[in-house]
C-alpha cells in the first residue's frame, strides 16, 4: 500500500480531498484493518448507513457472541440493533481519534444514521439524534439526518445543541440551499445558547451516481443523438453546481459573521460515488469531483479502483460552473423535469434506507431467535 506522491490516492489527498470509506463491519474493526486503510490508502473518515450494517450482520461470525449474550438477556430487536450499531461506530471513532486530533476535528469522523423510518418526523429525529450522540459519546461522531423537508428543522435543532451532523440524501440544488440555511441557523442558535462553535462540524452529503442513473434512463427513452450527447453528465454537473452554492454561501456576510465566532464550514461530501453504469470509468465520480475542501466517501471497490488507476485533473472551478449550468439547461430543454427527478430520488433514497433498516432488523431477529434456540437446546 504505497502512499508515495505518485500514488493516486495520495495525489487526491494532496489536491485537498478528504478520503472517507463508505463501509464498516466487525471484520474491518478487527486486526488493524482500518489502521491499514488509514496508513496505506489515506482514509480519514468512515460513513455508514442501514445497508452497510445489514450487509455486515448477514456475513461472518463476528457478531455471534454479542448476539448470543443479548438473546440471553431477552433484549428486543430494536435495542439489539441500537447496541450493535452504536458499539461498532464507537469503536471506529476511537480508531480514527488520532486523525481527528491531527486535523483539529475536520476529519477522523464516523457517521451514524438515525432510523430512516423517522425521516418525515422532525421531533422523533431530534430525539433519536440526541440518543445516538449520547450513546456513542465520542467527539468525532457525525449524526446522519436525511435532508427531507421535515429533516431540515431537525438539523437546525441538533446543531443548535452542539451535535455535529452529516446531512444525507441531498439530490437537488434547491434542497441544498435549504440545508445550508438550516446549518447556519443552527449555528446562530448554538452561539446564542453559549456553545463553542469551533467544535460543531457538519458535512452535506450530495448523492451523485443515482442522479445519472435516473436521468440517463430518461435520456435513453428520448433516444435522440442530442439526448445521448448529455448521458453521464448530469450527476457531475449537479454536484458542481452544489459546490458553487457552497462557495457563494461562504462569501456572505452571514457566514463571515459566524466564521468570526469560530464556526467551521459545512463541507460538501460526494456520496454514492460507486459507478452504476459499467460503460463509465469506475473512478468517474472521484476524478471529476476532485475539488479542494470536499469529502469523497467511497465504497471499498471504488477506493481500490482509484488506488490502482485514478487520476486527479486540475479543476478550474470558475471555468466549469458555466458548462455545468449548460448541462442542466440542455436536460431541461430535452423535456426532463429536474424537480421531478430529484423528488423521485429523495423518495427512493428514503425508501431504500428504510427497507435496509427492516432487513437489518429481520437479520437480527433471526439471529436472536437462533441464539435462543441454541440456548434452549443446550439446557435439555
Amino acid at each position: 500500500m504505497s502512499t508515495g506522491h505518485d500514488h493516486p490516492l495520495a495525489a487526491l489527498a494532496d489536491a485537498g480531498v478528504s478520503i472517507w470509506l463508505d463501509d464498516l463491519s466487525r471484520e474491518l474493526l478487527s486486526g488493524g484493518r482500518i489502521e491499514a486503510l488509514i496508513a496505506g490508502r489515506g482514509v480519514v473518515g468512515i460513513t455508514t448507513n442501514p445497508t452497510i450494517f445489514a450487509s455486515a450482520l448477514s456475513r461472518g461470525e463476528s457478531y455471534t457472541p454479542q448476539l448470543r449474550r443479548l438473546a440471553e438477556e431477552r433484549t428486543s430487536v430494536d435495542d439489539t440493533v441500537f447496541t450493535i450499531t452504536t458499539d461498532d461506530v464507537r469503536a471506529a471513532c476511537r480508531v480514527l481519534r488520532p486523525v481527528y486530533d491531527r486535523t483539529d476535528g475536520v476529519d477522523g469522523r464516523v457517521s451514524l444514521e438515525v432510523d430512516p423510518g423517522l425521516a418525515h418526523d422532525t421531533e422523533a429525529t431530534i430525539e433519536r439524534a440526541r440518543l445516538l450522540w449520547s450513546a456513542v459519546d465520542e467527539p468525532n461522531l457525525l449524526i446522519k439526518i436525511p435532508a427531507t423537508a421535515e429533516g431540515l428543522a431537525a438539523i437546525t435543532a441538533v446543531i443548535a445543541e452542539g451535535i455535529s451532523v452529516n446531512v444525507t440524501l441531498i439530490f437537488s440544488l434547491e434542497r441544498y440551499r435549504d440545508v445550508v440555511d438550516a446549518y447556519h441557523t443552527g449555528l446562530e442558535t448554538a452561539a446564542f445558547n453559549g456553545y463553542d462553535l469551533s467544535v460543531v462540524h457538519s458535512v452535506a452529503s450530495f448523492f451523485v451516481s443515482r442522479v445519472d442513473g435516473e436521468i440517463d434512463a430518461r435520456l435513453d427513452a428520448i433516444g435522440t443523438d442530442r439526448a445521448r450527447a448529455v448521458k453521464g453528465k448530469a450527476a457531475v454537473a449537479n454536484a458542481l453546481l452544489a459546490h458553487e452554492i457552497h462557495a457563494e454561501s461562504l462569501a456572505t456576510e452571514r457566514w463571515q459573521r459566524l466564521a468570526r465566532s469560530g464556526a467551521r464550514p459545512q463541507r460538501p461530501l460526494w456520496a454514492s460515488t460507486g459507478v452504476k453504469d459499467p460503460a463509465y470509468p469506475d473512478t468517474k465520480y472521484v476524478s471529476e469531483l476532485a475539488i479542494p475542501g470536499t469529502v469523497n466517501t467511497m465504497p471499498g471497490a471504488t477506493l481500490e479502483a482509484f488506488a490502482d488507476h485514478g487520476t486527479v485533473p486540475v479543476l478550474a472551478l470558475e471555468e466549469i460552473y458555466g458548462p455545468a449550468h449548460d448541462v442542466l439547461s440542455e436536460i431541461a430543454a430535452l423535456g426532463i423535469d429536474y424537480r421531478e427527478v430529484t423528488d423521485e430520488l429523495e423518495r427512493q433514497g428514503v425508501r431504500k434506507f428504510a427497507d435496509s433498516w427492516h432487513e437489518l432488523a429481520d437479520t437480527v431477529r433471526g439471529q436472536l431467535d437462533h441464539a435462543l434456540t441454541e440456548e434452549t437446546s443446550s439446557k435439555r
